[in-house]
């Protein structure tokens, strides 16, 4: 069996679904997984089963940023994988967009995404070794009507993970930009084809990252796209 190459995660934007599915992935990988949101109340059933450690982070702050790596390095280490699952939607016809939300709502999904990055690089670059992943979505490849605020955010989220893929990939550091396209399962949330594999299943996915994570060095993959059958692209 293959060792598994990494010992120490950070899940920044962590809940339910997929953030929730890698948690336990890695947790039983046996790496030490910190688990980031600005509402860590709604991760103690997740601690509890994955053993991770959670930190209260606003991913859009720089400083909270900062603060955020440094615990994380005092509590469980410097991490190896960084994953980025944070995003913020705000939606509605362009004239009616209130500016201050839209500002907020790219600051979550992209700006974030450059804080967190950054944070990673400067621990996993002095040892040429990482890998930073970013969730993205349908609309950093097309925008939808009366939804720009969210395809601002995801566009620039997967133009900062080509450009750092192309910085960073020469110095032994993964990336990947993950396009989810398509509905993710959850409890709630009504399948709107019908059809029983209809919809994205977390646990796959994150099953599709950790393959990702352990590809040779020779054979890395930079853009991921995971749909299930029913979804038209």
């Amino acid at each position: 069996m293959t060792v598994f190459p990494f010992h120490c995660a950070l899940i920044v934007g962590s809940g339910g679904g997929i953030s929730a599915s890698l948690a336990r992935r890695l947790a039983e990988k046996g790496v030490k997984v910190g688990l980031a949101a600005r509402n860590i109340d709604k991760l103690a059933s997740l601690i509890t089963a994955t053993g991770a450690k959670a930190f209260a982070a606003d991913a859009s702050n720089a400083q909270e940023v900062v603060k955020l790596f440094t615990q994380v390095d005092s509590q469980l280490g410097e991490p190896d994988v960084v994953i980025y699952n944070a995003s913020s939607r705000v939606s509605g016809p362009l004239a009616t967009l209130d500016p201050p939300a839209v500002a907020q709502s790219i600051a979550v999904t992209a700006y974030g995404a450059f804080l967190v990055a950054q944070q990673a690089t400067k621990r996993m670059e002095p040892k040429g070794h990482g890998a930073i992943l970013f969730t993205g979505a349908t609309a950093g490849v097309k925008g939808f009507a009366q939804s720009a605020p969210f395809a601002m955010g995801k566009f620039a989220l997967r133009g900062l993970a080509q450009s750092a893929a192309r910085e960073l990939g020469p110095k032994g550091i993964h990336v990947a930009h993950f396009n989810i396209d398509g509905a993710v399962r959850s409890a709630g949330r009504t399948n709107p084809t019908g059809e029983s594999d209809g919809m994205l299943d977390p646990e796959a996915i994150a099953q599709t990252y950790i393959d990702v994570l352990v590809q040779p060095r020779n054979a890395w993959s930079l853009e991921i796209d995971l749909r299930p059958w029913t979804e038209r692209f």
